[in-house]
């Protein structure tokens, strides 16, 4: 030791600390040795110190960037959503107008149809008429000839061929009438039925279209809801009991209600997008429960400033710690970390300053080793909202927050709380 103390004497010099009292005087050598070795553990716990800061603002800055994605990705769904819905409602109010327009145009078809056999009709009455004109006309023919020998009787026989000649015409005028508006009801028929398979075209791609923009909504809703499930799931709730507790405090309903009413035609393809459409129309409603369950959730961080984890949930000690502690400055800001009632606010045992929080769906939340409580039993708070400051006490080793939440009595790790809210889209 004194031949390395010697040479390392050579840039580190020894050191003499005179330690003087009324009587005596004391000195206290410091080696090389000595002197590198407390330079060496000083320059160690700076760098320990530089390094975990260094950690924490990484977290820090990470959790920030994290949730401004998750609100971004949660703004772009919901605007895609919107856009998706409003594309499904053109598409419905466009399949109900070409529905209209086909039944109208069928409603067309059917009179002129009507009009055509109306005009065969006639026609064929008009040619029997003819026919019978025409037999009249050979009979009265025959008796002229049978009567030309006779000079009184020319007279008369020449006056009914002339009568029978104007009947001819005025018969002839009619039928050639009722040709020509024969032929102008089949043109109308045609292009009546070329209309009608034109709409039908239409209608059917309508059809497609909306039935293609029902599958989309049906697969982004579906997509939407595991994430939600999983959020429940991850602070031991069963989804389907939260479903149920939600929906019977949002049980009205008002009335009374229409049916809807469609065409005989193409029942099927409707049928199934109305299928699809009440799906959708579930999963949306299984979403917007899963969203107020969650408003009355304690998903919130109670701390928003700079601080430090210094202990978990589990056991310590052997001893169960049934909440998580979070250390930082005293008076540090402290907020509730969902809607609720205060149900005590006081100073109790080894929590100290405590305030108990009452959340629904039968969760409980804890703040306790306040410095200053600003919030009175019976309050109700909403979350974010300021209820004390960070103290040291109750039985406490240092400023820090001790942060519990309860299921129906029963401590569960808040953790589970916080990194579900991540899974909220």
């Amino acid at each position: 030791m004194d031949r390395l103390n010697a040479s390392l004497g050579k840039w580190v010099p020894e050191q003499r600390l005179s330690l003087r009292s009324e009587d005596s005087t004391r000195v206290l050598r410091l080696r090389p040795l000595t002197q590198i070795l407390g330079l060496g553990g000083m320059t160690v716990m700076c760098g320990w110190t530089l390094v975990a800061s260094s950690f924490l603002v990484i977290d820090a800055v990470s959790a920030g960037g994290s949730r401004d994605q998750v609100m971004r990705a949660q703004a772009s769904f919901e605007e895609r959503l919107n856009q998706l819905q409003a594309e499904r409602d053109a598409r419905a109010a466009e399949a109900l107008a070409a529905q209209n327009r086909f039944a109208v145009a069928l409603d067309q078809v059917s009179q002129m149809q009507t009009q055509l056999l109306s005009s065969e009709e006639r026609r064929r009455e008009m040619e029997a008429g003819m026919a019978s004109v025409q037999a009249s006309l050979r009979d009265a023919v025959a008796d002229r000839d049978a009567t030309l020998a006779s000079t009184d009787a020319a007279g008369d026989a020449a006056d009914r061929s002339g009568e029978f000649s104007v009947a001819l015409d005025i018969l002839s005028g009619e039928l050639r009438s009722a040709a020509d508006q024969r032929a102008e009801a089949v043109q109308e028929a045609e292009e009546a039925r070329l209309t009608a398979q034109e709409l039908q075209v239409e209608r059917d791609q309508i059809l497609a279209r909306n039935d293609e923009i029902l599958t989309q909504l049906e697969d982004a809703v579906t997509v939407s809801v595991a994430p939600l499930d999983d959020v429940f799931r991850s602070v031991g709730m069963n989804p389907d009991e939260v479903l149920r507790t939600i929906r019977s405090g949002y049980s009205g309903q008002g009335g009374p209600l229409t049916p809807m009413s469609y065409s005989t035609r193409g029942d099927a393809a409707l049928s199934q997008g109305e299928t699809k459409a009440r799906q959708i129309i579930v999963t949306l409603d299984q979403m917007n429960t899963y969203r107020i369950a969650i408003e009355k959730l304690p998903l919130a961080m109670p701390v928003r400033q700079s601080f430090r984890y210094t202990s978990g949930f589990g056991r310590r000690w052997g001893r169960m710690h049934e909440g998580i502690d979070m250390a930082g400055p005293v008076g540090t800001p402290i907020h509730a970390t969902g809607d609720g009632v205060v149900t005590f606010a006081g100073r109790k045992g080894a929590y100290g300053n405590l305030i108990t929080i009452e959340h629904e769906l039968g969760t409980e939340t804890r703040y306790g080793h306040l410095n200053r409580i600003r919030v009175k039993a019976g309050q109700r708070v909403s979350q974010g909202e300021r209820i004390g400051d960070m103290g040291n006490t109750g039985r406490s080793t240092g400023p820090h927050l001790h942060y519990e939440v309860r299921m129906n009595g029963r401590a569960v790790d808040p953790m589970s709380f916080i990194k579900a809210a991540d899974n909220v889209q």
